[in-house]
């Protein structure tokens, strides 16, 4: 782990780091600049940010990249984000206390700061929002469904309360809208082995492996062609949920990428995929009281 960053925050989030190698063998760079270039010029504009001081050592000093080279040295660095449009939804606050902050979540809007989604963050919003700079989630929501979502104050409270995800004791349940097929006999329960391999959008369906999820599905009401469906997962695989229903022939509505992936803008809202994180249950690991929070998120009937 790096030492504590020299740079104070920006947009809620830690500063970026990298460090030089040990010196276990010669090193191909004569200065920390070749260093940077040499490690990031794919991904930061190096010889500007090096020129604006935008690189500094752990003592905040920033770094023109003409210094020699040494081995096992931690540069701080704050990355360029490219400009947002902001996600018109609003995260409402179910319950706050000392440990934990629950949130709706609403559709479109990321759980963490990721890729190309930083500020229209559910992190980064309510880090402001709250004032809590270690605020944190203990699971995550894909960034196009809506629901509740239970995030930690503080370093020191996460870990207990993310072993209650990786633990399973969590109970969760979701509702969806979806076309009505007939002949399909629900309840159903889906098990199948799903695989998502990176760079690829889709998850894929693996048949001649053991199962590695597993949904419950209900049917709870019917409005002409289409139904609200109850899902009750006991795994959380990425996008169990939305494959579970496309392989039952009843894709959820909106869902740009099942049963085919289609060709819509990153920052185009105007479709939200109407699945929704509607309960979450635990014991709490601190008081082992047992905990319920419901999403009042609503879906729109086509």
């Amino acid at each position: 782990m790096p030492p504590r960053s020299p740079l104070p925050r920006r947009h809620g989030l830690e500063a970026a780091w990298i460090r030089t190698p040990d010196a276990d063998k010669p090193a191909p760079w004569t200065t920390l600049g070749d260093f940077l270039r040499d490690r990031l010029s794919d991904q930061a504009p190096v010889a500007a940010m090096l020129a604006a001081g935008r690189f500094v050592r752990s003592d905040a000093d920033p770094i023109t990249g003409t210094e020699p080279y040494t081995p096992h040295t931690f540069l701080w660095f704050h990355r360029d984000l490219r400009e947002e449009p902001e996600v018109p939804f609003e995260v409402r606050v179910l319950h706050r206390d000392e440990r934990i902050v629950v949130v709706d979540k609403p559709h479109f809007l990321s759980s963490i700061p990721r890729g190309r989604h930083v500020t229209q963050s559910v992190v980064v919003r309510m880090r402001r929002a709250l004032d809590l700079p270690e605020l944190s989630p203990a699971h995550r929501l894909d960034r196009l469904t809506a629901g509740v979502l239970l995030l930690t104050t503080e370093r020191r409270w996460r870990a207990p309360y993310q072993q209650v995800f990786e633990h399973r004791l969590a109970r969760k349940t979701y509702t969806a809208l979806a076309p009505v097929r007939p002949g399909l006999v629900l309840p159903a329960e889906v098990a199948n082995h799903l695989a998502k391999r990176r760079g690829v959008l889709q998850a894929d369906v693996l048949p001649d492996r053991a199962p590695n999820t597993h949904t419950l599905v209900e049917l709870v009401e019917v409005r002409g062609p289409y139904g609200l469906y109850r899902l009750t997962p006991t795994t959380g695989k990425t996008h169990q949920l939305r494959v579970h229903l496309d392989g039952l022939g009843i894709p959820i509505l909106g869902d740009p990428l099942y049963p085919e992936v289609l060709d819509v803008d990153v920052d185009d809202f105007s479709t939200p995929l109407e699945l929704v994180a509607r309960t979450l249950s635990f014991p709490d690991p601190f008081s082992g009281e047992e905990r319920t929070f419901s999403s009042a998120v609503e879906h729109t009937w086509p």
